[in-house]
C-alpha cells in the first residue's frame, strides 16, 4: 500500500475507502497560523536552509571549522558538543557541498527542501472525540476499579495491563519522553504525571525551556497528547488508564507549526532527553523530509549521523528508545520499496530504493525499538509495516473496526487517547502502538530500576508473548494476501519477537 500524504505518517495511513468508513483518517499535522512566541521560530531570511554539520565528538567545533561555516555564508544557531552535531543557518545554496571540503568535517546536509519557516501545508483530518454523551454511558458500565472510559479500551486486556495494574501502576521515579507534537499537559489524565524538568520546545534545533512551550498550539496536532495518554493516563477516577498509570511523563516538542520533524528538532530532543533523566522515548514520526534517508546521498547521510549519534547518546545515558515502525504496509526487509513522498517539503518523485541502504529514521537505527501494529483481533494491523529482522516487537495500534472488531463493552477497533483541552478520542496506527510498547518498557524499568537499556531491552523481547505468523493474512477477505509473514512463531516479520506483555512486565 502506498501513502498519498506528506510529511510524518505515524498515525493512521489506511486504504482507500477505510478512512472514510470509520472516521480514521488523522495524521499527527495540522494546518498551521502563524506561530506561537515560544515556537521558536527561525528568524532567517526566508531563503535560508538549515544544516548540519557533523564534526568529532567530544572535543566542540574546532575553531577553523566554526571559521569556515562563517566565510561560507552560515550562521551557527547551537552545538552538540558531545556527538559533534552543529547546527547552521544559511542561504548560500552552496553551503553544503563547500563545508564537506573542510579538513574535519565528516559530513554535512540540509535537512530540508523549503525555507525557513517552511510553507504551510493543508490539515489531513482530525481524531474522532469522544462526545459528552458517549463518555457518560461509558462511565455508567465502569466497574468500580476501573477509570470511566477504562471499558473502551480493549489495548489494555490485550498486552494484559489491567492485569499488571494489580500489582503494580509503574514508579514515579522512571519518566517516559514524548518526542512528538507537543503534550498538553493540563489535560486531567495527564496532569498528575506530567514532569515539566524533562520538557521542552525542540522546534528552532535548541532548546526552548520557556512556560508552557512544550504544548501544541491551537492549530497543531494533538497527536503527541494523545500518545502520552496512552502511555501514563493516571488512573485518578478520570477518563481513561494509560500501560502504565504510575510513571512520569514528559512532553519534547519536536514537530513545527505545519507538522514537519526536522533533523535538528529531532536531535535537540533525543539530547534533552539524554540531559534529563529520561528512561525513555517514544518516537511516533519519521524524520522529515526523506522518508527513507540514503546514505549514498550526502545530505541524507548527513542526517541518518546526526539522529544515530543523538540516539546512541540518549541510549549511553540510559533511556530506552522505542519508537513506530510506519503505516503503509511495506515490507522493510524487502530488495526494494518504491517511495513516493520524498522529499515531502519539496517536489517529490518515486524513488525506489533498498531500506537495507536507505533508512527510516529514528525507526531503523541500530539500538531503537521497532514496533509493529495489531488490531483487536491481535492481528497485524491492515496499514502496519512490517519485515523480519527489522520488526522488535508488536502492540495494540487499532485497526478499521470493520477488519477487526473488539469484544463488547468496547465499540471502536481504534485506540482511545488523551486529547488537548480535556477530552479524550480515537486514533490508530503504529504511532498508538509504539507507546504501548514504550509503557511496557517504562514497567520494566519500574521494576528492575538499575537495569540498564540494553537490560530492559532484552526483558522487552523475551517477556513478549511469542505470535506465530498469519498465514494467509488476507485482513479485508477479498481472497487476495495483503501481506506475507516470513520467520518463526518465536520471531517473524509482522510480530518481531511477540506481543508486548505488560503482566511479565510487573511480574518477573
Amino acid at each position: 500500500m502506498t501513502a498519498s500524504h506528506p510529511r510524518h505518517r505515524r498515525a493512521l495511513v489506511v486504504p482507500a475507502g477505510m478512512a472514510l468508513a470509520t472516521a480514521l483518517a488523522f495524521l499527527p499535522n495540522t494546518a498551521a497560523t502563524a506561530a506561537p512566541a515560544h515556537q521558536g521560530a527561525a528568524s532567517a531570511d526566508a531563503a535560508s536552509l538549515s544544516y548540519v554539520v557533523n564534526v568529532q565528538g567530544g572535543r566542540g567545533a574546532p575553531a577553523h571549522v566554526k571559521k569556515a561555516i562563517a566565510t561560507a555564508g552560515g550562521t551557527i544557531v547551537t552545538s552538540y558538543e558531545k556527538i559533534g552535531v552543529i547546527v547552521v543557518h544559511s542561504s548560500n545554496a552552496d553551503f553544503a557541498q563547500t563545508i564537506r571540503t573542510v579538513p574535519g568535517v565528516q559530513s554535512a546536509g540540509a535537512t530540508r527542501n523549503a525555507p525557513l519557516p517552511s510553507a504551510v501545508t493543508t490539515d489531513l483530518g482530525s481524531p474522532k472525540v469522544l462526545s459528552a454523551a458517549e463518555v457518560a454511558e461509558a462511565a455508567e458500565e465502569a466497574a468500580a476499579d476501573q477509570d470511566p472510559l477504562q471499558n473502551l479500551q480493549w489495548d489494555l486486556p490485550a498486552i494484559k495491563a489491567d492485569k499488571a495494574h494489580e500489582t503494580s501502576l509503574g514508579s514515579s521515579e522512571v519518566t517516559v519522553a514524548v518526542i512528538d507534537t507537543g503534550v498538553d499537559d493540563t489535560h486531567p489524565d495527564i496532569a498528575p504525571n506530567f514532569d515539566r524538568a524533562a520538557s521542552v520546545n525542540c522546534v528552532a534545533g535548541k532548546p526552548d525551556t520557556s512556560e508552557g512551550a512544550w504544548r501544541p498550539g491551537a492549530a497543531e496536532s494533538p497527536h503527541g497528547t494523545h500518545v502520552a495518554g496512552e502511555i501514563a493516563a493516571a488512573k485518578n477516577g478520570v477518563g481513561m488508564t494509560g500501560v502504565a498509570p504510575g510513571v512520569k511523563v514528559s512532553g519534547i516538542k519536536v514537530s513545527n507549526p505545519d507538522g514537519y520533524f526536522y533533523t535538528e528538532a529531532v536531535v535537540c530532543g533525543f539530547m534533552w532527553a539524554a540531559e534529563h533523566g529520561v528512561d525513555v522515548t517514544n518516537n511516533s514520526y519519521y524524520t522529515d523530509p526523506w522518508y527513507f534517508n540514503c546514505t549514498d546521498d550526502p545530505d541524507q547521510k548527513a542526517l541518518v549521523e546526526a539522529v544515530s549519534r543523538a540516539t546512541r547518546y540518549a541510549e549511553r545515558k540510559g533511556a530506552v528508545n522505542v519508537a513506530a515502525a510506519g503505516n503503509e504496509n511495506y515490507d522493510l526487509a524487502a530488495d526494494e520499496i518504491t517511495d513516493p513522498v520524498s522529499p515531502n517539503d519539496g517536489t517529490p518523485s518515486d524513488r525506489v530504493i533498498d531500506p537495507a541502504e536507505c533508512l527510516d529514521i529514528p525507526t531503523q537505527l541500530p539500538g531503537v525499538v521497532t514496533v509493529a501494529s495489531t488490531g483487536a483481533k491481535g492481528l497485524k494491523s491492515s496499514f502496519s509495516n512490517y519485515g523480519r529482522g527489522v520488526i522488535d516487537i508488536a502492540a495494540p495500534g487499532g485497526d478499521s473496526t470493520k477488519y477487526q472488531t473488539p469484544a463488547p463493552p468496547a465499540t471502536s477497533g481504534l485506540i482511545l487517547g488523551t486529547l488537548p483541552g480535556g477530552k479524550w478520542g480515537y486514533m490508530a496506527g503504529t504511532s498508538m502502538a509504539s507507546p504501548h510498547v514504550a509503557g511496557v518498557a517504562a514497567l520494566i524499568k519500574s521494576t528492575h530500576p538499575y537495569a540498564p537499556p540494553a537490560l530492559v531491552k532484552a526483558l522487552l523481547y523475551a517477556q513478549a508473548d511469542a505470535t506465530a505468523c498469519t498465514k494467509p493474512y488476507d485482513i479485508d477477505n477479498d481472497g487476495k494476501a495483503d501481506a506475507v509473514c516470513e520467520g518463526t512463531k518465536n520471531r517473524n516479520g509482522f510480530y518481531g519477537w511477540g506481543m508486548a506483555d505488560a503482566l511479565d512486565a510487573v511480574t518477573r
